[in-house]
């Protein structure tokens, strides 16, 4: 009765095994044992799909998991840190912030270097706006020096957004063509530029009337790059010596260009800068004006390449000829300027060269050399005159050598302070 009731309780749970030393055993039967077999998890054909709402809108590369491959060749994924998450939300959405003012440094450029691979600002509508928040809070760290030599096409296509930047220390605008009434001068004497050291405003059509407008405010009102160390005017044909009385506002110059411009008394002009600025006329040019070291720095020295080459493929300079054309036609111009045209629009930066040698830096403790160099028609007219003269009048040559006695340092604060 017990092993009947026993086969019957047998038949009602079914068979049961018992796994004993990494074997598998039927309970019940001592001749049959079954060779044991790994279980697996999952079927032969299980496949995992990672599922994603329809309102996740980030990229495949940008989800939340980095999927690797294990040494046995196996599928493996793990989280993205937070802080990485957290980033990309906030560069995602950089037009939304209100403000960066006392955000650390490090996690800013971090945030701006995201913001700038996901063109943020580039967007027509917001990227201006989240460009400002960078430059508003970091200055000179966006942009300490920008060197937009022979970019005209960027300058005018790009001028908000280059006179967002404040905090520059050097800035080159060499070869533009800007002219008197152009907005970037009107920037240049504002307080978000009080910080600039050197100036390059070679070859950009400037006249008197140019540099009276760029040195008003810090004649009158103090207010300006005042600091400035180096000035660059070279080639503009409409400077001449009254635009120079404008330019002895700069006191702190090391060095001054205004070479092939319209000045026309040179020693007059050379002896007149030494007395006022106590700047003398270099024999030879000077390598600071070479425009070699002068590039463009900062967090968005990237991002101005892209602008570069974007408005490069945008605006063609074939384009710009055919444009040039049309007007000429409008307008019943002679077309015998059109190769004349035709080079200076398909040279990207125009390099002019420079007749005359007028550029002065400031001398070092030492240096003896405090009259400026005659021009050469100066100095032969005074070698005909002296050889007109009799012998009697010869001798007073040396009063001339009394006149080159060098002045002390109390003396030019004196000739400074008018």
């Amino acid at each position: 009765m017990s092993q009947s009731s026993e086969l019957e309780g047998n038949e009602d749970t079914g068979p049961v095994y018992v796994r004993e030393k990494g074997q598998l055993f039927l309970a019940g039967s001592q001749c049959s044992r079954m060779r044991s077999r790994p279980l697996r998890t999952f079927s032969r054909g299980f496949s995992v799909e990672l599922c994603v709402k329809q309102e996740d809108t980030c990229k495949p590369k940008e989800k939340p998991f980095i999927f690797t491959y294990t040494e046995q060749g196996s599928l493996r994924y793990s989280a993205k840190p937070l802080f990485t998450l957290a980033l990309n939300l906030i560069a995602d959405n950089i037009q939304h912030v209100d403000s960066l003012l006392g955000f650390p440094e490090q996690i800013a450029e971090k945030l701006f270097t995201a913001a700038e691979s996901r063109q943020q600002f580039c967007k027509p509508n917001s990227g201006l706006v989240a460009l400002r928040k960078f430059t508003e809070a970091y200055g000179d760290l966006m942009l300490s020096s920008l060197c937009l030599r022979g970019k005209y096409l960027l300058v005018s296509e790009k001028l908000e957004a280059i006179t967002s930047f404040h905090g520059l220390h050097r800035l080159d605008l060499s070869c533009c063509k800007l002219g008197d009434e152009h907005e970037l001068l009107g920037h240049l004497t504002s307080e978000a530029l009080n910080s600039l050291r050197e100036l390059y405003l070679k070859d950009n059509c400037l006249s008197d009337i140019g540099i009276r407008k760029m040195t008003a405010p810090l004649r009158v009102l103090n207010r300006g790059p005042g600091c400035l160390t180096l000035l660059d005017l070279s080639c503009n044909q409409g400077i001449t010596e009254l635009a120079v009385t404008f330019l002895l506002v700069f006191k702190q110059l090391l060095y001054l260009d205004i070479s092939d411009t319209g000045v026309q008394d040179h020693f007059a002009t050379c002896r007149r800068i030494q007395t006022r600025t106590g700047l003398h006329h270099s024999k030879g040019p000077l390598a600071q004006f070479d425009h070699v070291d002068c590039r463009t720095q900062g967090w968005a020295e990237q991002l101005f390449r892209q602008w570069d080459q974007f408005v490069a493929s945008a605006i063609k300079p074939k384009e710009i000829l055919k444009s040039w054309t049309a007007a000429q036609q409008f307008y019943g111009k002679d077309k015998s300027n059109h190769q004349t045209m035709e080079k200076c629009v398909l040279q990207v930066t125009p390099s002019a060269t420079c007749t005359t040698n007028l550029q002065f830096h400031r001398p070092v403790a030492g240096d003896q050399d405090l009259v400026p160099s005659e021009s050469n028609s100066e100095h032969f007219a005074a070698k005909r005159s002296l050889e007109g003269k009799t012998p009697d009048v010869l001798p007073s040559a040396p009063s001339a050598k009394r006149s080159r006695v060098a002045l002390t340092t109390d003396d030019w604060n004196l000739l400074n302070s008018y």
